[in-house]
């Protein structure tokens, strides 16, 4: 008699399981998300990775954890994105869309290692293929070694070999494990191999690197769950017109969750970009109206960033209003501000609104700069090239003090910016600085001696 086939429907957001199609999922509240997977065991139990040890309860004061010491790699960017180093036994999510440089910028990390034993496990390309890009991007190294499998039970049997300090799986959506009877990619297969690899990074103190596939949406495919899972999510992202890419933390559980590394594609891979103000600040010959510069910090970098307005009389019956890289009801925000406290006509105009560079910022600070911004191009008034802001307006019109605004008039200083503008409930500590420093307690005042 035929072995009956036991499935099951599993959401593809949330990952809950169901015996039945439904349309709505009662989790997440998403329609026709449901999938059938075949969900029956394989009876060996002996596939993936088996854990060899057994823990027992202890009190806080007795666990020691001073001998773990973070991996610092060659790449100063992944450093600071992950809080200083990889984590010993951390399991590390990598997700971007297709072509944007993930498979190359763990391969480039993972040749660049000059003492760690580091196995990139591809279950995408050939070893020829890897060559090829090795070759590109002009790297060798005689601590990465190339496995090209996408069972976990045949992976886990050449890491038992090899031991390696660091581990690279490009892709988790292509690695299988035995004991499940669903394809590879589908809900089941993801939660179970991601299970397999934490047991292992757990247990035996070795970092793994996960590459993800995102879904149209831009959400990494599979169940939400495995966000949930690991223990840091990283976002490689921008325009595949424009040569920067930005690395940044979406969740980290050993540093900061707001870090942004920023690299240059070229043909021969990534090069680090050490100093991202001068890519995101345009070189004008005169000046434009409509230019705003913003200090603005992402998580402990100081960025100086442009942004450009756009202001002009509506053709059509209602107004637009576009913001890239800015949120738009933001936008909308400081429109009404600048309407009702400080008597500006904006409503019956269109408003466009972009941050140069391909980046997307969620710093309140530069408010103040937007709405110079928009203001200079209202009234086609070129701001001074050598002036930046950094304040948060109020809905009074009041300009609000910003954390760690000594770091951005460091940034500032050191770009060659003569004159930042501040809000006077900013506190300094006393330090001299070879720029002058303007503070204003509203708007109003700022507008006066700009225009």
């Amino acid at each position: 008699m035929a072995k009956k086939i036991k499935t099951a429907f599993f959401c593809q957001k949330c990952g809950i399981q169901s015996p039945k199609w439904l349309g709505k999922c009662p989790s997440c509240s998403e329609w026709n998300t449901f999938v059938e997977e075949h969900t029956a065991k394989k009876e060996t139990g002996k596939d993936g990775y088996i854990s060899s040890t057994v823990n027992h309860p202890k009190l806080i004061s007795e666990i020691d954890y001073s001998n773990e010491k973070r991996i610092i790699t060659n790449d100063k960017e992944l450093n600071r994105v992950l809080g200083g180093g990889i984590v010993p036994g951390s399991l590390i999510l990598l997700g971007g869309d297709p072509g944007i440089g993930k498979s190359t910028l763990l391969l480039q990390f993972s040749l660049s290692s000059k003492s760690k034993k580091i196995l990139y496990v591809s279950g995408e390309e050939s070893e020829k293929q890897i060559k090829m890009r090795a070759e590109r991007i002009n790297k060798d190294s005689n601590h990465c070694f190339i496995l090209t499998e996408t069972s976990t039970n045949n992976i886990f049997k050449e890491i038992k070999k090899l031991q390696p300090d660091i581990l690279v799986i490009d892709s988790i959506q292509t690695i299988h494990t035995a004991s499940l009877e669903s394809t590879p990619g589908s809900v089941s297969q993801i939660r179970e191999c991601t299970s397999e690899l934490i047991r292992y990074a757990k247990e035996t103190g070795t970092a793994v690197f996960l590459i993800g596939h995102i879904n149209k949406d831009g959400a990494i495919a599979g169940p939400k769950v495995l966000e949930h899972m690991v223990d840091t999510v990283l976002q490689f992202e921008g325009d595949r017109n424009y040569i920067y890419r930005i690395l940044r933390t979406v969740k980290n559980r050993f540093g900061s969750a707001s870090e942004l590394g920023v690299y240059e594609m070229s043909q021969d891979g990534l090069r680090e970009v050490s100093n991202p103000s001068e890519i995101l600040i345009s070189e004008r010959d005169t000046p434009t109206s409509g230019v705003g510069i913003a200090a603005t910090i992402e998580g402990a970098r100081p960025l100086l960033v442009e942004i450009q307005s756009l202001v002009s009389t509506a053709v059509y019956g209602n107004p637009q209003r576009s913001a890239t890289g800015f949120d738009t009801k933001r936008m909308n925000m400081l429109l009404a501000v600048l309407e009702k406290r400080c008597g500006f006509k904006l409503g019956a105009k269109d408003v466009f609104l972009n941050i140069t560079g391909g980046i997307k910022i969620n710093d309140t600070a530069i408010d103040l700069a937007v709405v110079c911004s928009i203001l200079s191009s209202d009234q086609d008034i070129s701001l001074d090239t050598l002036v930046c802001f950094a304040g948060e307006i109020g809905l009074s019109g009041e300009i609000r003090a910003v954390n760690r605004i000594e770091n951005r008039i460091k940034e500032a200083e050191k770009l060659g910016y003569k004159k930042i503008i501040i809000s006077k409930y900013n506190k300094l500590s006393g330090a001299k600085f070879n720029i002058e420093i303007q503070k204003f307690g509203k708007i109003e005042e700022v507008f006066r001696i700009l225009f």
